[in-house]
């Protein structure tokens, strides 16, 4: 069954109509027909739909009936993640939404080579939202990760109050931690370049605990993976 996105409210909808991208998906890439069935989600609520008629510019879908589906993570996570090259950072936020991530907020770091201003960071912005919104398609997740304006990591650190805030460092504590019942994690990745001492030692100020995942050094875009699924298995969807 075919999922999209609608950013309009469905709840005591009985139609609705569409447009923009999502219907030129639906209607010019994957060619549904009127009379064909498909899911719809708007965050909070999926529903069981039905194309009544569209074009390349505006479908209107009948909603059937409510669908049951999974529930978000118990465990909220938010990941403060550095900027990186080419297309990794699309990358980490399509699989972060995979593993039920609950926000991810880009981050500018000293080492960090990519600096994004004005319109072209609305523009990148925009595409990591899109992003996050096909992964919940694609997944089978309705409620959508938040992703906000990239920031300095300074800035994010400030207003960190997770209960849990973890720093991936080669030179951290590996293992289980000895932990129960957490409900909030901040998990913080540095750039390819890595963090400098300096903003390692801020982090720690701010509470953040070392964190070595195996004997191997990860790369930037394998460690916020490697850490959601972990913290997942201790607090989250796969304890």
């Amino acid at each position: 069954m075919r999922r999209f996105y609608s950013s309009q409210p469905l709840a005591g909808q009985s139609q609705i109509e569409l447009e923009g991208q999502v219907v030129r998906h639906m209607i010019q890439v994957l060619r549904i027909q009127p009379g064909e069935q498909l899911h719809l989600f708007d965050g909070l609520h999926c529903y069981l739909a039905q194309l009544i008629e569209g074009n390349k510019n505006r479908a209107l879908l009948a909603l059937l009936a409510p669908v049951e589906s999974a529930a978000p993570s118990p465990l909220t996570t938010h990941l403060g993640q550095a900027i990186s090259k080419g297309d990794k950072m699309e990358w980490i936020i399509q699989k972060a939404t995979e593993l039920g991530v609950t926000e991810i907020t880009p981050l500018y770091t000293q080492l960090g080579d990519v600096r994004l201003k004005g319109e072209r960071e609305q523009k990148k912005l925009q595409q990591w939202q899109q992003i996050a919104i096909s992964a919940c398609e694609q997944s089978g997740r309705n409620d959508l990760p938040i992703i906000h304006s990239p920031q300095p990591l300074t800035n994010w650190l400030a207003g960190r109050q997770e209960a849990m805030k973890l720093l991936l460092h080669p030179y951290g504590q590996s293992g289980e931690l000895a932990v129960k019942d957490i409900t909030r994690v901040a998990l913080l990745i540095g750039p390819e370049g890595g963090l400098t001492e300096a903003e390692v030692d801020l982090a720690k100020q701010q509470g953040f605990t070392g964190l070595r995942l195996g004997p191997r050094i990860l790369r930037t875009e394998t460690a916020p993976l490697a850490a959601l699924s972990l913290v997942q298995h201790w607090w989250g969807d796969f304890k």
